[in-house]
């Protein structure tokens, strides 16, 4: 029973880490950018699911006959979230051959940040998980606001 409530704000915390990605899917879904709604929340999700099982993998190998074997480095699984991420962010930078131009830059850098907002959620530090999305939803926005006007393309 114990484990069940572990479980439980496990899955709380994956939950709102899909919701705070999300929220930055929609913003790349309206526009119209690569990796939209789904994605974000599916990284932000697995980030916070990766850095909740590190919790219940060191609870589950702090028994006597495992202590010897198994160092936990928290560090180290968010050293993976950000690895995989960079793979999927990768897929969604586009170069242009006929205007040499970058795509795609700013989605990939919104996973990123889905990915850390994932890994605070995870972590429980929804405050912070919050704030750094109202905040990137601020530089997604306003920016794009400031780009058209100054006639600078955006990715």
């Amino acid at each position: 029973m114990e484990h069940l409530s572990q479980d439980l704000i496990v899955v709380l915390r994956v939950a709102a880490a899909m919701v705070l990605g999300g929220v930055l899917g929609i913003e790349r879904e309206m526009g119209r950018h690569s990796a939209g709604l789904r994605t974000h929340m599916m990284i932000a999700g697995a980030a916070a699911l990766i850095v909740g099982l590190g919790d219940s993998i060191a609870e589950h190998f702090q028994q006597e006959r495992y202590r010897d074997l198994l160092q936990v480095d928290p560090v180290r699984l968010i050293e993976a979230v950000v690895a995989s991420v960079g793979f999927v962010a990768a897929g969604t930078i586009l170069r242009s051959a006929r205007s040499d131009r970058v795509n795609g830059l700013t989605t990939a850098s919104s996973l990123v940040m889905a990915a850390a907002i994932g890994i605070a959620s995870g972590i429980g530090r929804y405050l912070i998980a919050a704030g750094v999305c109202i905040l990137c939803l601020l530089v997604l926005g306003a920016f794009r606001g400031l780009e058209k006007r100054a006639g600078t393309p955006g990715s």
